[in-house]
């Protein structure tokens, strides 16, 4: 599959606009989601896992304490965001098991 071309900065910035509950941090867009329980945590985790690899675009998923999941997405054959970042993060934002709020 052929990977898509970096965004400039204005692409970026009108991009974030669309995710509210993401930020960006250098080459990265990170987003901190609070889960009722350990289990759910995981299943947030396992669900995100399933939408990556569909898209085949994978992120980093860090489970910490006991409820908390945290999700990096950058595209790293390309150093930096693609739209590939933007639209995985617009379809871990539609699981229903996340709640829309930010840490």
């Amino acid at each position: 599959m052929s990977r898509p071309p970096l965004l400039s900065e204005d692409e970026i910035n009108e991009s974030l606009k669309e995710i509210p509950f993401w930020t960006r941090k250098e080459n990265q867009l990170v987003r901190e989601i609070v889960a009722d329980d350990f289990v759910t945590a995981i299943a947030i985790a396992n669900s995100i896992a399933f939408v990556a690899e569909c898209l085949d675009h994978h992120p980093d998923i860090f489970i910490y304490g006991w409820n908390k999941v945290r999700v990096t997405t950058t595209t790293h054959d390309r150093g930096g965001l693609t739209q590939l970042d933007f639209e995985l993060a617009k379809r871990i934002e539609n699981l229903k098991i996340i709640k829309k709020g930010a840490l």
